[in-house]
């Protein structure tokens, strides 16, 4: 699938997101990019948060799809999810042409390590690329009490010459297809590092489960895939209820951050950097493990014949 970058016209720039269209983050991201007067802004995105939800689609029903009213743009809001969103904002079913670039964001909280094989936000990108697309995931490192919604505008003017140089290498198709980028801004964006080429660590935050009687007790599960502390202040009341006496409620808890050392994205951006970090597709194991079932696997026939099964 091939965009219709032409020479002097300015280039189509479609956003989507996971945290659903209303999200400041994407609504910073939108500002931001139609105030440069230098973009075709469109954007795809959720109806409704769909964090967390990874790279699922929509298979059997059908989309329902709304035009919203955002400023200098041709916006509309999906019921499906990221990729949803942007299988159907590339197709050309819902807009006139294919978008030079997707940019998927800006999120409520980093998307590193682990957590990238989650996240919506990463997905909405990892669909464009799948297509031929180039695109861009882009993550705030939001932190309760530190953070406000100023930053997302400040995260996505710190993207912005990244988003303009993709471009620019695109108009020239010097840009690489094999690849799409993921981009974590840290917390004190102000004073960030600069730009650092990082790699996909193994972060995790391992979670646990607690039994509930009600979906307003326990720890609230925000966007970030942290914790909120005091959660039962901020959970939203609207469709909440006592599970039924014959059911039993569960919800997620945070038992242990893993972190490792390293020129990783999470050691990275909790130094001060914006990481960018090439992503690929594909999920090959690492070398050592290859190597061990290289030798593995052929003894299997030797052990264990089907004969005898």
């Amino acid at each position: 699938m091939e965009a219709n970058f032409v020479a002097g016209d300015r280039p189509t720039v479609l956003v989507t997101n996971d945290d659903g269209i209303d999200a400041p983050g994407l609504r910073a991201l939108v500002s931001l990019l139609v105030s440069t007067n230098r973009f075709h802004v469109l954007v795809c995105a959720p109806d409704s948060e769909k964090s967390a939800v990874s790279h699922s689609i929509t298979w059997r029903n059908a989309l329902s799809v709304k035009q919203v009213d955002i400023s200098g743009a041709t916006a509309f809001a999906v019921s499906g999810t990221p990729a949803d969103c942007t299988s159907l904002g590339i197709s050309k079913a819902l807009f006139p042409s294919v978008p030079d670039l997707v940019i998927s964001g800006v999120n409520m909280g980093d998307n590193c390590g682990y957590h990238i094989v989650y996240s919506g936000t990463v997905a909405g990108a990892r669909e464009a690329f799948f297509n031929g697309i180039p695109a861009v995931s882009v993550s705030y490192n939001w932190i309760r009490g530190k953070s406000n919604v100023n930053d997302f505008t400040l995260a996505a003017k710190a993207c912005l010459p990244i988003i303009s140089a993709i471009l620019a290498e695109i108009k020239t198709k010097h840009y690489p297809q094999n690849c799409f980028l993921n981009i974590d801004v840290p917390t004190d964006v102000v004073n960030h590092k600069g730009y650092r080429l990082t790699r996909q660590g193994k972060s995790f935050m391992r979670m646990g489960w607690r039994q509930v009687t009600s979906e307003r007790e326990g720890g609230n599960v925000l966007s970030t895939m942290t914790m909120e502390s005091n959660s039962s202040e901020s959970i939203d009341a609207r469709g909440l209820k006592n599970a039924p006496l014959d059911h039993l409620l569960f919800k997620r808890r945070v038992t242990r951050i893993l972190v490792e050392n390293g020129d990783t994205d999470y050691c990275s951006l909790q130094q001060g950097y914006i990481t960018v970090t090439p992503l690929g597709g594909l999920s090959p194991a690492e070398l050592d493990a290859v190597s061990f079932f290289q030798n593995w696997l052929p003894s299997v026939v030797n052990h264990y014949p089907s004969s005898a099964l």
